[in-house]
């Protein structure tokens, strides 16, 4: 039995349950212009929520989330608890987004509290990185988002986050 392209594309989506870049995606052994094509024609195919499923563009790649018109079903039925944080967290993790890459000293001054725990809470998550050193004495570590990050608030790059000017950053998200 001959497999489609489309086919192809949904059973590696699903499988990989993650976002799975266009690179990647390259080793099906078709142009990239093929791929987008594809990816596309699936997108819409899958977009009325007829099977339940949805193709998102996330952080760099693509995967498969639940459709918002099955939602309420999924909800029923494995009741998800959406992993948890603290004000204090979401507030350094905005910080963070907007203003990396950024050493600790500076989240503290910005924030005008200590960040420490709460900074290796994120670390832990997979929410933040350390993405380098300042070129200053003691050469401290500079912080940086994730591509978790990304995946946790559905944002396809840092370009997605909403403008500063639009109230609080990512407490009304996620």
């Amino acid at each position: 039995m001959e497999v489609s392209l489309k086919a192809e594309l949904l059973a590696v989506l699903f499988a990989a349950g993650r976002p799975v870049a266009l690179k990647e995606l390259r080793a099906l052994g078709h142009p990239e212009e093929v791929l987008l094509r594809t990816l596309k024609a699936l997108e819409k195919d899958l977009e009325a929520g007829h099977l339940g499923v949805a193709l998102e563009r996330v952080a760099g790649g693509w995967r498969l989330v639940v459709h918002e018109a099955a939602l309420p079903a999924v909800e029923r039925v494995l009741k998800p608890s959406p992993p948890r944080l603290s004000k204090a967290a979401l507030e350094v993790l905005a910080l963070i987004a907007y203003h990396q890459p950024v050493a600790r000293a500076e989240l503290e001054a910005m924030r005008g509290k200590s960040v420490e725990g709460i900074l290796e809470g994120l670390l832990e998550r997979g929410l933040v990185q350390l993405v380098g050193e300042k070129e200053a004495p003691g050469r401290p570590k500079l912080y940086g988002t994730t591509e978790r990050f990304l995946e946790v608030f559905g944002l396809e790059s840092l370009a997605d986050l909403p403008p500063l000017e639009d109230g609080p950053p990512l407490l009304l998200r996620g």
